[in-house]
């Protein structure tokens, strides 16, 4: 498949902007096309191009622009600065099903909670362990970006809606997410305890999520593998079950589940701290890499 510009927002010099990334899907960032100071008064950034429903003509733009600055001079922000709902799927790998050891077969529905846009940060960003827990964990995941609104989605049609993949690391707070008798939304929630990047990549054609491989390496250790048509519910079972409850609409991000391997289902549980790097990669999308920092350390910085 021939490589499609990949979207990407950014701060530069104290100001945000968003562009094109120049170079092969896979390689190196050869560079950015600063598209917000050729098209800002239009397209103020990336979740008005998708609210606009523009991102056909605007990919076009980005296709024929040069590269005016290195990818140095910028620093990653997650994709879309103004996202929608952003609706996470735990539970979305056979193994991952069976590291509950509670013998218990796949659930028929997916398992579904909420993130807030402030608990992410950018490629390249670190991830923040807080002070009131040590238990950080990654978890590496596809997200997927809707283009297009919809209620009652059927599966046959679900690919319709779909604008975008990106790459999620879902960081948790283990030891949050059991606070209470029934809930997980403190521990998925803390300011930047995960990460969303490096960029957009346009969505084409079913096999670009249909079977890739997606993996999660800490400190160059891979630590999570698998591939994605093993999901127990695909992309288009999610958006149609979804759809059901909520409206979908354009800049609506769906997270679609992790493979087993989470530093807490380690023997004894590995946590992520201070100097670690994790690296998330998907084929044909990219690679979403991530230190990590303690809150109100000297990396710790918005």
């Amino acid at each position: 498949m021939t490589d499609l510009p990949r979207l990407v927002s950014f701060m530069r010099d104290g100001r945000p902007g968003w562009g094109a990334v120049t170079g092969p899907v896979g390689g190196p960032v050869a560079g950015v096309a600063d598209l917000s100071a050729r098209h800002g008064g239009r397209w103020p950034d990336l979740s008005a191009v998708l609210a606009e429903g523009a991102l056909a003509p605007v990919l076009d733009l980005a296709a024929a622009a040069a590269a005016d600055l290195a990818a140095e001079e910028i620093a990653f922000l997650p994709p879309l600065p103004r996202p929608g709902k952003i609706i996470c799927v735990g539970v979305n790998y056979p193994d991952r099903n069976a590291e509950y050891r509670d013998g218990q077969e796949a659930p028929p529905h997916p398992s579904l909670f909420v993130r807030f846009p402030e608990s992410f940060t950018g490629h390249r960003r670190p991830l923040i362990r807080p002070r009131a827990s040590r238990q950080l964990d990654y978890e590496g995941e596809i997200a997927v970006v809707i283009g297009r609104a919809g209620r009652h989605i059927p599966e046959q049609a679900a690919w319709q809606h779909v604008a975008a993949l990106t790459l999620c690391n879902e960081g948790t707070l283990r030891d949050w997410v059991r606070h209470a008798k029934f809930n997980v939304t403190q521990g998925k929630n803390f300011d930047r305890s995960g990460a969303m990047g490096p960029w957009l990549v346009p969505f084409r054609d079913p096999a670009q999520i249909a079977d890739v491989r997606l993996t999660t390496r800490v400190n160059g250790e891979l630590r999570q593998d698998d591939r994605t048509a093993r999901m127990i519910f695909p992309v288009p079972r999610l958006l149609a079950y979804i759809s059901t409850f909520t409206t979908l609409k354009p800049g609506d991000i769906i997270v679609t589940g992790t493979p087993a391997g989470a530093g807490a289902r380690r023997d004894p549980p590995v946590w992520l701290k201070p100097g670690d790097v994790v690296a998330v990669s998907a084929t044909g999308i990219g690679t979403l890499v991530n230190g990590v920092a303690d809150e109100g350390g000297p990396e710790d910085r918005p």
